[in-house]
């Protein structure tokens, strides 16, 4: 799984403006592997773009990596 969090930080760090404040909480569910991602209250907004359509893209990408055992999801986490 390491690999989905590489592409993870690859496709959201260029995109935000406080990538120190940026990290990943992966939790491993019944059915799914879940990506909590972290973010400043300021950046919420670029990663989920207008109508979704960023968030939506990015999931695209990475649930279209092949994996074995269980689905990915990803999550954006609000403080």
């Amino acid at each position: 799984m390491d690999t989905i969090e590489n592409l993870i930080i690859a496709i959201v760090k260029p995109l935000i403006s406080k990538p120190d404040s940026f990290s990943i909480k992966i939790e491993d569910g019944p059915e799914f592997m879940e990506y909590h991602l972290d973010l400043d209250p300021q950046d919420i907004g670029r990663i989920i773009g207008k109508k979704g359509r960023t968030i939506t893209a990015i999931r695209s990408i990475v649930y279209s990596v092949p994996v074995e055992t269980k689905k990915v999801r990803i999550i954006i986490d609000e403080k």
